[in-house]
């Protein structure tokens, strides 16, 4: 039985465009998840987030749920396009809706953290080059000064981008995300931007505000292993893990880009002037806390033909409904890295989680036994690693809901609560009754 102290936190995540739905209500306009779901092809049966889990008008009852679980925190994340609908004009009715949904978790003892940015770009800011326009830096801090201003004295802590890999790489390199692109040097200005972005919000949070709120940027990370010992599984090893985790990591927090990635970038990039003077000191600002999403280990081999030496290797190990290798004793070897190699600052677990495909039964109960060990194994394996005095200071269930999945629509099911997309009926899986007694006992 592992424990877990007073000052550990525990919550349950969301974002905008997978939950809120209300697509056009209260003067939003289409962000470039709208757009990107409505070309065929690229959507598992060309779903979208029109209504989603309706949250936009369900956020009281959804409140009542995450009261339920009796965690202490609820992550979730702002439209951009709910606040500046066009370039320059200011949405008061879009932010509202936020601050009526801070003041309902707050009535309810929940604490607000608040995620300035899970990939859904207005449109408008696309049309004018997204995050390949330098201008997007002016763009994302008008709209993150709003927000402050509006909600800070609210929330408990920020998040200013979630996952720029997934945005940059897979939004901009490999096409299967907003916006659909596929050119490797677009994904890393697209990336580099991002960065920026992070480290000016941070700055004017900090130093412009004067806010003590706590802030600080989620990476998705995944520790990497070679398929074998030769030289060339090494390589590959090593590429994978620069374009996954260094790439991102390295800015961050030692305020350069890792020499050997650039190198290999470089046949595809004809010029780094992207990366202007003082960008990667904007970039390194310090932060308050860590955040990571973690799902999975990678397990990689060389492959000569491949833009970057490396690809997916076969693994034996058992699955989540992803595909995704079921991993936390890979955790600790990346948790233990990130202490060794980066930063001491309190590190969150701003999601964690699995798909399954779930059946609800004909009394709605949904018995999901594989989400729930997979929930209890990495919970243990937190509780492990702060035995070790690794710091990780909170955990974040991904997901609160069933939701819109990105590419795979409503096919995939990540959360602890059922939605019946049907009625917008919702029901708790196991896996919630699960992490309900782990919150109440505070042991796994």
């Amino acid at each position: 039985m592992k424990t877990f102290d007073d000052q550990f936190t525990f919550g349950t995540a969301t974002s905008s465009y997978q939950i809120e739905g209300g697509a056009a209500q209260d003067g939003r306009t289409p962000s470039i998840w709208d757009t990107f779901s409505r070309k065929p092809g690229k959507i598992v049966n060309q779903d979208h987030g029109d209504q989603a889990c309706d949250h936009y008008n369900r956020y009281q009852e959804d409140v009542q749920i995450i009261k339920s679980l009796g965690v202490e925190s609820y992550r979730f994340s702002i439209a951009w396009s709910r606040i500046y609908p066009e370039e320059g004009k200011y949405n008061e009715a879009g932010m509202q809706f936020y601050q009526r949904l801070v003041q309902e978790l707050k009535q309810n003892g929940i604490k607000p953290v608040v995620t300035l940015y899970h990939w859904d770009m207005p449109q408008w800011a696309y049309e004018k080059g997204g995050w390949l326009n330098r201008q997007s830096l002016t763009w994302f801090l008008d709209y993150a000064r709003k927000v402050f201003e509006a909600l800070d004295a609210d929330v408990d802590s920020w998040i200013t981008q979630n996952e720029p890999w997934c945005a940059a790489f897979l939004g901009y390199q490999e096409g299967v995300h907003a916006p659909g692109h596929t050119n490797v040097k677009e994904s890393l200005i697209a990336a580099h931007h991002i960065l920026v972005s992070h480290g000016q919000a941070v700055k004017w949070l900090k130093e412009e505000m004067g806010s003590t709120t706590p802030i600080g940027i989620t990476l998705n990370l995944s520790p990497i292993y070679p398929a074998g010992n030769e030289m060339n599984q090494i390589i590959a090893q090593n590429n994978a893990d620069g374009h996954k985790n260094r790439w991102f990591l390295d800015p961050i927090f030692k305020g350069s880009y890792p020499v050997d990635m650039i190198n290999l970038f470089a046949k595809f990039v004809d010029d780094f002037n992207f990366i202007k003077p003082g960008d990667l000191k904007t970039i390194s600002v310090a932060c308050d806390f860590f955040g990571i999403n973690y799902y999975n280990r990678d397990l990689v081999e060389y492959n000569a033909i491949s833009p970057f030496l490396f690809q997916e290797a076969y693994s034996d190990y058992q699955k989540t409904g992803m595909g995704w290798d079921i991993s936390p004793e890979e955790f600790k070897d990346l948790i233990r890295r990130l202490r060794r190699d980066y930063t001491d600052l309190p590190i969150i677990i701003t999601e964690n989680g699995a798909s399954y495909p779930d059946q609800l039964t004909e009394d709605k109960q949904i018995h999901d036994r594989e989400r729930t060990a997979y929930i209890q194994q990495h919970l243990q394996a937190v509780a492990e690693l702060n035995h070790e005095g690794m710091g990780i200071a909170g955990y974040y269930v991904w997901s609160l809901f069933d939701n819109f999945e990105w590419a795979f629509g409503y096919d995939k099911r990540f959360g602890i609560v059922y939605v019946d997309f049907d009625t917008q009926e919702r029901f708790l899986k196991d896996s919630a009754k699960f992490y309900q007694k782990v919150v109440r006992q505070r042991k796994v």
